[in-house]
Formats: C-alpha cells, sequence, structure tokens
C-alpha cells in the first residue's frame, strides 16, 4: 500500500483527480473494513458529519472559495481533544459520562479553518499515560508488522498511530508529553513529531502534565508534519527546503540511550548512521553522561506523575476502581513526592536544559534511535511486571527529547520487511522550522535503504 501525504493530497484536490467526497468515503470504507483494525483505532467515526463537510469542501472548491489547500483532507483525531457536541472521554470509562465539550479544542478548531475534516476520535492509552498503547476499555489496535501476532502499536497516541500506518487516514493529531507522537510512530513506521513545548496551545486538550504535554501530528512524511504543526501552531504553512547532505552536523548521542538496544534496532541505527555518512553528513559523538540520572528522577514518577496525581486523586479518590489499574498505580507513585522534590525535579531539569543547549551548539540536530526496541507482542505485557518493564523501555528515549524541553522528530529507519522502527532528530527549544529542514534532508538520505 502507497500511503497518501498531504502534498500528493493537495494537488490531487487542485488537478480534479479526486474529491473531497471521494477521499472521506475512502476513509470510511477503509475503517469500516472488518478485517482491518479500524473498530480499534478509532473509538467513534462522525461519518454523517464529514461527507456533510466533504461535500461543502467540494462545492467550496468548484467555486474557487476553498479555505486552503487541504480543504476536504479527513483526519484522525486523539480522544483526548475536545470536538464541539461531543464528550471528550481520553481513552477512559471514567469520562463517559461528562458533559460535551462546548468548542473544539484551538488546535484542532485551526486544522477545520483550513478545511480538513474530522473523520473520528482515536484510540488513546486512558488518561495518555502509557507508552505502549494498551487501553482496557475501548481496546488496542495492533501494529501493522507482524498483524497476526498482535503488537503492541505504542502510546500513547495508539490508535493515531495505526490509523496512518494503515491508511485509514493521511494524518492524525496526538500530543506528546513523554513521547506519545514519536513512539507509535516508531513502532507503526510512520512520522511523528513532538513540538517544542508552548507552540501549539493545550486549550481543549485535557491535561496529563501541564509542564510536558505537546500537541503533534504523525503522518507519512516530514513535509506532512511540518504543514499540520505549522497550522496549528497558527504559523504559516511553508515549504520544506531539505538542506544539503554534504552540510549537515549531525550529533550522535552515546550515553543512556544506546544501552541495551534491541539487536534489530542496533543493525537498523548503524545502518543509517552509514547512510547519511555516505551521504555527506558530518557525525560526531556527543557526550551527555549526566542522561544517566533521569531514571533515579523518575523513580517516583518524576514531574509528570506529580501533575498527573495532582490532576486525578480527587476523582481517583471517589472511582479509582473505574481507572485502568495500571494507570491508576503508576500515578499513585506521586503520592510519595515531596513538594521539595517537586522543586529539586524542576532544579535539576533547568540544568539538564542548559547542557542540552550548549552542547548541542553547532549541530543541526541530535541523533538517536526513538525506541530501544520494536514493538513486543500484546502478549508479552501480560503479567503487570512486564506491562511497566516494557513500559519503560518504549518512553525512555523519547523522553529525553521531553525532559530536556527540545523539539524532536521520529521517522522511520527500518528496511523493507523489517520491524518498524525510528530515527530520533532533536534539537532545543525554538528549533522547529529548521528541524524539519534537516529531518526532510535525512529522511531522503535513508529513502533507498
Amino acid at each position: 500500500m502507497t500511503r497518501a501525504t498531504l502534498a500528493g493530497l493537495t494537488t490531487a484536490l487542485a488537478t480534479g483527480r479526486t474529491s473531497a467526497r471521494a477521499l472521506v468515503e475512502e476513509s470510511l470504507a477503509r475503517i469500516a473494513d472488518p478485517a482491518g483494525e479500524g473498530a480499534r483505532a478509532f473509538i467513534s467515526v462522525k461519518s454523517e458529519l464529514a461527507l456533510a463537510e466533504a461535500d461543502l469542501a467540494d462545492a467550496q472548491r468548484r467555486a474557487g472559495r476553498a479555505p486552503s489547500p487541504f480543504a476536504g483532507i479527513p483526519f484522525g483525531v486523539k480522544d483526548l481533544f475536545d470536538l464541539a457536541g461531543d464528550t471528550t472521554t481520553a481513552g477512559s470509562r471514567v469520562l463517559k459520562d461528562a458533559a460535551p465539550a462546548v468548542a473544539d479544542a484551538v488546535a484542532i478548531a485551526r486544522l477545520r479553518a483550513k478545511g480538513f475534516i474530522v473523520i473520528g476520535r482515536n484510540t488513546m492509552t486512558e488518561f495518555a499515560y502509557s507508552g505502549v498503547g494498551l487501553n482496557p476499555h475501548y481496546g488496542t489496535p495492533r501494529a501493522p508488522f507482524d498483524r497476526a501476532t498482535g503488537r503492541i502499536p505504542g502510546g500513547s497516541s495508539s490508535g493515531a498511530g495505526v490509523a496512518v500506518a494503515d491508511g485509514l487516514v493521511s494524518l492524525a493529531i496526538g500530543s506528546d508529553t513523554g513521547g506519545s507522537c514519536r513512539i507509535p510512530a516508531s513502532y507503526c513506521g510512520v512520522t511523528g513529531y513532538k513540538p517544542s513545548h508552548g507552540l501549539v496551545p493545550l486549550t481543549g486538550a485535557y491535561p496529563l502534565s501541564f509542564s510536558f504535554d505537546t500537541i503533534g501530528p504523525l503522518a507519512n512524511s516530514v513535509a506532512c508534519c511540518a504543514g499540520a504543526h505549522a497550522i496549528m501552531a497558527d504559523n504559516d504553512v511553508a515549504p520544506v527546503i531539505p538542506r544539503a547532505p554534504g552540510t549537515l552536523r549531525l550529533a550522535v548521542l552515546r550515553d543512556f540511550v544506546l544501552d541495551g538496544l534491541e539487536p534489530a534496532v542496533e543493525q537498523a541505527f548503524l545502518r543509517a548512521l552509514k547512510m547519511l555518512g555516505q551521504a555527506g553528513a558530518a557525525l560526531s559523538d556527543l557526550a551527555f553522561p549526566e542522561l544517566k540520572g533521569i531514571p533515579a528522577m523518575n523513580a517516583k514518577g518524576g514531574i509528570v506523575s506529580a501533575e498527573a496525581y495532582q490532576h486525578h486523586r480527587a476523582r481517583m479518590a471517589a472511582v479509582g476502581d473505574a481507572y485502568d489499574p495500571r494507570v491508576r498505580s503508576r500515578m499513585q507513585l506521586a503520592e510519595g513526592i515531596l513538594a521539595a522534590d517537586y522543586l529539586d525535579y524542576f532544579e535539576s531539569r533547568r540544568a539538564m536544559i542548559a547542557l542540552f543547549a550548549a552542547r548541542s551548539t553547532g549541530f543541526d540536530a541530535v541523533i538517536l534511535p526513538t525506541t530501544l526496541n520494536t514493538a513486543p507482542p500484546i502478549a508479552a505485557l501480560a503479567a503487570d511486571q512486564d506491562y511497566l518493564r516494557y513500559n519503560a523501555m518504549s518512553l525512555r528515549n523519547t523522553y529525553v527529547g521531553n525532559f530536556l524541553n527540545g523539539c524532536a522528530i521520529s521517522i522511520p529507519m527500518q528496511a523493507q520487511g523489517e520491524a518498524p522502527c525510528g530515527l530520533m532528530l532533536m534539537a532545543p527549544w525554538g528549533n522547529d522550522r529548521a528541524l524539519f529542514d534537516v529531518a526532510a534532508a535525512v529522511e531522503a538520505a535513508l529513502a533507498e535503504r
């Protein structure tokens, strides 16, 4: 299956080779296919509304009044985001009777203003608090590779990753607090982006950690992610201009993030480095031994756990049995975090962010594997201790980007026929625009893998 890019779809719409109606009907048909993952990748589908909006987009285009070249393209929305008239359940049964939202989340409203069409709400980990993507309430979509076995999709934007990988949509919007856009991208073989914190408004997105939450896209190319991000950040959509490979200066992060790599990921990473070097990129090792201190800071869950627990503690006290017990137990770790601990975490984080900015000076991006493993079988997480182990493995490398307050993108680096795994590029806060141009060059260099 050839996956569509936003650029390809806008051209097809502009030239009349397709219509918004055709795109929406195709998306709905793929979601409804009983042989596929649509029923697990989507919690709900907006069939009637999407078709009506498609007809409007087609009429506007015929009249020369389309709001943007993207008008009529369907996309998926993580169940974390408000949609006017819908109840936002955030992947939980706890919120199923909550009042409907009165307005769209700001990020989603900005996409809809350009004519993108919401096709449905994507499945997610309950309250976005896991990197593996399991959901005992609404089901767990299977990653695309080795589907007969049934492998985890990555979380927490699980349905978004599977929906893009399976061609149910060409764009899905997720959130990323510790890796929730990039982990599914890695396990499902698509591209996922975590922007600099604060560039995309969080209004209308159910919170996990106000210090770490970001909103990002999952799609089929770097340029797709760049376009969606620009719209959600209320910027002009500028073309991505891949850097000449010979001008790239890439830092290979060695400490902590390469420990214990699964052999398949290590092989793919070494191959990616070789291909980048052959393309002309200058590769240099980057030492960052301080990263080895992150697990100790997260022994009780760290900043994210403290902020999540503060938000949920009253509700857990009232209806805790309705929570996914694995999500609840991880949040409750924060009961042992003192106010002094919380402030110490921030001091340590500020120091590490400053080190990252200093040590990445002179480099266009820092590169590392997105995840240290490929997607394990869902059955391998049946025991709680295995769930916790795989969750920690899934989050380890991506969380580095969140902790260092950078922007980061995951692009596929596996060879044809191999289990998906991602190559992550990171840069300090605010370098989003430049990172897209660098990532596009890396994407092109790896295209022949």
